[in-house]
């Protein structure tokens, strides 16, 4: 079957442009290929600084590969990181900042490598959608928010001074609600099934490991149900004078409703 005119002189002019660009990929992969790690890096920054991500990350790629003991390797490595982050390949961020980690422990920006590991697991928790139609977020599990928080914590604990702590820090603080709402949601599941040495071990943690969040509160008041029901006098009398020094609040708050949902999570 013969095709018209028209359409034949399309399908060629196609192919001359396809053979043309492959032509021009091929030259400048071999130009590439030539290039020493100082050129090599200076296109791939290039690049970065354009926004042309995945060219970027192909050009250090190739960089590292080649001439991998030079500095500008080195430097490569870390741009990596941010390259593969800001194209929106999570796990190959995350994976090029634990190697850089563990085979530059003393760089002086290794900070950064850190606080990238935070972002990408800080950005898959939560996700819009969850948001959109109001998810109530501390009834997920939020292993994310575990690794993020881990990574923040070691930028603001390591290195303080670094110029991404205080960032770092403020991102902690939204993460510390989000853990401390979790385990005090895990603590009520418990309280209402009669497991109550459960309940009191997962608000007791809760309060020790996340201090300052709105759910401490709660997790006290389940801590004092919890101790009365088992009959641990001591330990519940305990915990209502904490409560009491802490909230400046009746004691008896705190045979309150744990079901009431008093606090909104953003």
């Amino acid at each position: 079957m013969s095709l018209p005119g028209s359409v034949r002189g399309t399908a060629v002019a196609l192919c001359i442009v396809l053979l043309a660009l492959s032509g021009c990929h091929s030259r400048r992969d071999r130009e590439l290929a030539k290039s020493s790690p100082e050129v090599l890096y200076k296109k791939a920054k290039q690049s970065l600084d354009s926004y042309d991500y995945n060219s970027s990350i192909k050009t250090y790629e190739q960089l590292t590969a080649r001439f991998p003991f030079t500095d500008q390797a080195r430097q490569a490595r870390l741009d990596l990181i941010y390259a593969y982050y800001r194209a929106g390949e999570g796990e190959s961020a995350t994976d090029a900042a634990d190697t850089f980690i563990r085979e530059n422990p003393t760089h002086p920006r290794v900070d950064y490598a850190w606080y990238i590991k935070g972002l990408v697991d800080f950005e898959r928790t939560p996700n819009a959608l969850e948001h959109l139609f109001h998810v109530d977020l501390t009834q997920r599990p939020p292993s994310t928010a575990r690794k993020a928080f881990a990574a923040f914590r070691t930028v603001v604990e390591q290195y303080p001074k670094s110029e991404y702590a205080h960032d770092a820090q403020q991102r902690m603080v939204y993460l510390r609600n989000r853990l401390a709402n979790y385990e005090v949601h895990v603590a009520r599941y418990y309280m209402k099934r009669g497991a109550y040495i459960a309940a009191a071990q997962r608000a007791k943690g809760a309060v020790e490991q996340y201090d300052g969040s709105p759910s401490i509160r709660e997790a006290l008041q389940i801590m004092i149900q919890a101790y009365d029901r088992l009959n641990l006098k001591a330990l519940a009398d305990q915990t209502r004078k904490v409560y009491a020094d802490n909230y400046s609040a009746q004691v008896q708050e705190a045979q309150a409703d744990v079901h009431k949902h008093w606090w909104k999570v953003w």
